[in-house]
């Protein structure tokens, strides 16, 4: 009995391992996401979430994680994700550390999930993705929202 606990155990904790490093990272260093995103040219997409937000989970199991799997994305975008309500603390683009609640609060967020695509210089880049409406429609304006980030990153380098 005491092997088939630790079996058990041990699957679970795998189990929750696996679902974490498939999740949306949150925002902890944006002065290195964007260096990373400079440096193929790409884009930083943030979704702004709450905890118990049933539109957030879909936002993120249905769009960021998928397209973060996505291998072809590797090379045009870091996806990050900030907790509006949250005290964990970041460092922003230019560095300086800050909030999660507060980083929210000076980008306008009230509404989640909101998504922002940003440049490596964070600068918005896009309307931001506001709400979710249908399914049917988002993924659409998500993909619209990188291509377009992706397309004004990449006209502005010489």
């Amino acid at each position: 009995m005491k092997r088939l606990f630790t079996l058990l155990a041990g699957i679970l904790a795998w189990a929750a391992m696996t679902a974490a490093a498939e999740g949306v990272p949150d925002a902890e260093d944006l002065a290195k996401d964007a260096r990373l995103a400079r440096s193929f040219q790409g884009v930083i997409m943030i979704a702004f979430v709450s905890d118990g937000c049933p539109y957030c989970k879909v936002v993120l199991d249905e769009f960021m994680i998928p397209t973060s799997r996505n291998r072809d994305y590797d090379t045009k975008l870091v996806m990050r994700q900030v907790e509006i309500g949250g005290g964990r603390m970041l460092r922003d683009f230019a560095g300086r550390r800050i909030s999660q609640g507060d980083f929210a609060g000076r980008h306008g967020i009230h509404m989640v999930p909101t998504v922002i695509v940003f440049s490596p210089d964070g600068k918005r880049l896009g309307p931001p993705l506001i709400g979710l409406s249908t399914v049917d429609y988002y993924g659409y304006y998500f993909n619209e929202a990188i291509e377009n980030g992706l397309a004004a990153v990449r006209q502005a380098k010489p």
